[in-house]
Parts: structure tokens; sequence; C-alpha cells
């Protein structure tokens, strides 16, 4: 036993210095523009080894032919490939992924992995966010990069401002999680506050790069943001969604963590390890009522 755990602890050792004691910016921009190179023979040949190392699985795409790696990255569903939640207390999953560390928020305090804190703050600095989400509740989802990369609206919603932060490119992977204190609060990362129509909650999502994937498109802003971008941008639209509505795409994959206020609960079977689908129920809003049923009309007696 000894010895499969002092094995396991090497190959851990060995990953983290692969992945991330590397040039990652400059590896994560080739990744970039290779990806982008249209050639269908080169695609084929990408993906071909991708699926060597990864579990790709593209049954469910669109499309089964990428003039690009970057298409394959970024591919669509086929339709109804993802049922949707339509309960109007549920939050969904805003994409595919494995949950990791989740549940209440401490105060304003989160995990990353066990043992490693940081502050919502350290996150998203903005003091007034912080506060909201005080007490509240979240959830850290990472997609694999086999994994669908587009994501989605959680709830009805609506978006007036994006905020990038520009910042480093460590993997995001459980092994680094466990080494590199506050991660998520040194990579690229966008705030997203979502204007829940449904609920009297809130909702944010922190979209978090990683190597190899460093830039995110929002349909809701006319440019992708990426490793060009510097320090902080707050970049003002105005954007509406309907809950499973897709709102943008990663270009490989990395981790969404939600915030939402304390109105918001884990849905049931909702856990770390587990695999969710966009779409599937992620949290649930302790305080809706359902409607009222409306009175029966007087029926006149027949005569």
């Amino acid at each position: 036993m000894e010895t499969a755990l002092r094995h396991l602890s090497q190959q851990e050792q060995i990953n983290f210095l692969l992945t991330n004691r590397i040039p990652r910016r400059a590896l994560t921009q080739f990744i970039g523009w290779y990806s982008r190179i249209e050639s269908p023979l080169l695609a084929r040949l990408s993906i071909a080894a991708w699926k060597q190392f990864a579990d790709l699985d593209l049954s469910e795409a669109e499309r089964q032919e990428f003039s690009s790696v970057h298409a394959c990255f970024t591919r669509r569903l086929k339709p109804d490939a993802r049922p949707l939640d339509a309960r109007p207390e549920v939050m969904v999953s805003p994409c595919d992924a494995v949950v990791g560390e989740c549940g209440p928020i401490a105060g304003t305090t989160v995990f990353q992995a066990k043992g490693f804190p940081y502050e919502i703050g350290d996150l998203i600095p903005d003091a007034a966010l912080q506060e909201k989400y005080r007490d509240g509740c979240y959830a850290t989802l990472r997609l694999k990069s086999s994994m669908y990369h587009r994501f989605h609206a959680p709830v009805d919603c609506t978006v007036d401002e994006v905020r990038y932060i520009s910042g480093d490119t460590w993997n995001v992977n459980p092994i680094a999680l466990k080494r590199i204190e506050k991660l998520y609060c040194r990579n690229e990362r966008a705030v997203v506050p979502l204007h829940d129509t449904a609920t009297a909650g809130s909702i944010c999502l922190v979209p978090v790069a990683a190597i190899l994937v460093a830039s995110m498109k929002f349909h809701c802003l006319p440019d992708e943001l990426d490793l060009r971008s510097r320090g902080q941008n707050r970049i003002r639209c105005s954007a509406s969604y309907s809950k499973g509505e897709e709102m943008g795409y990663f270009q490989h994959g990395s981790t969404i963590i939600v915030f939402a206020t304390s109105n918001y609960a884990l849905a049931e079977g909702i856990g770390q390890g587990q695999i969710i689908r966009m779409g599937q129920a992620l949290m649930t809003d302790t305080s809706y009522a359902a409607p009222a049923p409306l009175p029966r009309e007087a029926v006149s007696p027949t005569t």
C-alpha cells in the first residue's frame, strides 16, 4: 500500500511539473493559434491523437467532421441532447462538468480544494458582490478537455456587463488545486453577474481560464476575451436569456464557479466528483412558493 501511494504521489508530481512548470502563456497562445488552422486533414489527425489521451466522445455532436481543432473544441450538440429541467425553482447547470468543491458559503469563504480556502473578494474584486453572496451557496464546475465546451444560462436572466480580469494560466486539474494556493484567483477569468428574472435571488458565473484555454467567447460581446487583454475590463452589454439558452463557449475546457445568494441550496444528489450535464438541476431556490391555484368559477345550475 505504501509503495502504491508513493507511486501515485510521483505520478501527480510529474503531471504537475509537465502541465505547470512550462511557459504557460506561450504554450496557451500557440495552442490557440494551432487550433484555428483550417485543415480538415490536420483536424482529423489532431482529434485522433486527442482521443488517445482523453475520453472524447463525438456521438452527440451536431457534426462529425471538423475543419479545425477549434471547431471540434467548440462543437454544438444535436437538438435535444441536453434535456432541460424546466421547474421554475431550479437553477440548472450552465455546462457539462465534473462537480468540484461545492456547498454553503461560510461567510465569504469558499474552497478550491480541501485545506485551500479563498475569499470571494479575491476572485471577484468587488466588495458589493462579495457581500451579496455572503452565506450563500456555490458550486465549482470543471470542464474536462473532452467535454462539451459551451455554457448556457442557468435561469431566466439578463446580463448588463462582463468583467474580464487578466491573469495566469495555471492548470485547474485537482492535482494543481491541491498545490497552488488561491489558484482560481490567479488565473484569467470573467465575472458575469446574472439578474435572475424568475426569483428574488441573484447568481454570478465566474468562468476561469487555464493552460491551453485562455479564450472565452460571450455572445453578448463583439469580441473574444483572451490573453491579449490586460488588467480589469468592465464591459457593458445588454442581453436577455431564457433558461438553457446558449451564452458562449470556452476555446478548450476549463472551470465555471457558480455563486448564488442564500435562498439557494444544492439540488438533491449534487456532490463532489459527480458528472453533471448542462440542463440538469444544480441548485434549488428554497424560498420559492408555487403560485396558488386559481379559484374555480362558480357553475350555474342547469335549468
